[in-house]
């Protein structure tokens, strides 16, 4: 188009041609908005992202590393039921004490026997005393009684001996009875039954 042949009267936009300055589409003016929304998006969008990416980092950190891997593992085993246990253990295998050897018990003594024959010896010179013990003996039952004189060395005291084990009871009887403590085991000085030798210390009844 030749300059001239332009049919419209001249505007604004004929004046910048004419100004020499930049040219293009025309643009209207911008608004405050579209000039602040960018710095809005970055200051809401960019920490929301950061918070959920926090977030999510920490909850998949939670479902397979929550157990340190240093710390020992925990048995899962609850203690009271342990304990339970250990306490079942101890009733049903109850601890056994050494079970102690029976003492054997000592036969019983044999019963007095009163028929068997007791001499009894006068040691003294004192006349009588055998014959005194005699008759004692005699009136506790005993049925076979001589009164006789000691013709052996003198004791010190007087003395019942017995021959046999089987007559310690009827020896103790006669001791008892004429109140003589000594009574002797002796198959020498009592070869068949029971001999008393009455001494200085014997009391007549």
């Amino acid at each position: 188009m030749k300059p001239g042949a332009y049919p419209y009267p001249p505007d604004e936009f004929d004046a910048a041609a004419r100004s020499g300055g930049p040219r293009g589409v025309h643009r209207a003016p911008r608004s405050r908005w579209s000039r602040w929304w960018p710095f809005l998006v970055v200051l809401v969008v960019f920490p929301a992202l950061a918070y959920w990416g926090a977030t999510f980092l920490a909850d998949w950190q939670g479902l397979g590393g929550d157990e340190d891997p240093d710390a020992a593992p925990t048995s899962s085993v609850d203690p009271s039921a342990e304990a339970e246990e250990g306490e079942g253990e101890g009733e049903d295998e109850p601890e056994t004490e050494p079970s102690a050897s029976p003492t054997p018990e000592e036969p019983p003594a044999p019963p007095a026997d009163t028929t068997r024959p007791v001499d009894v010896y006068n040691a003294t010179n004192r006349s009588g005393l055998a014959a005194n013990a005699g008759g004692r003996l005699e009136a506790v039952g005993f049925t076979d009684v001589s009164a006789l004189n000691w013709d052996g060395e003198d004791p010190a005291t007087s003395i019942v001996y017995y021959g046999v084990a089987a007559d310690v009871t009827t020896a103790q009887l006669v001791g008892s009875t004429l109140g003589i403590a000594q009574v002797v085991l002796s198959t020498e000085q009592a070869p068949e039954g029971i001999v008393v030798v009455l001494a200085a210390d014997y009391t007549p009844a």
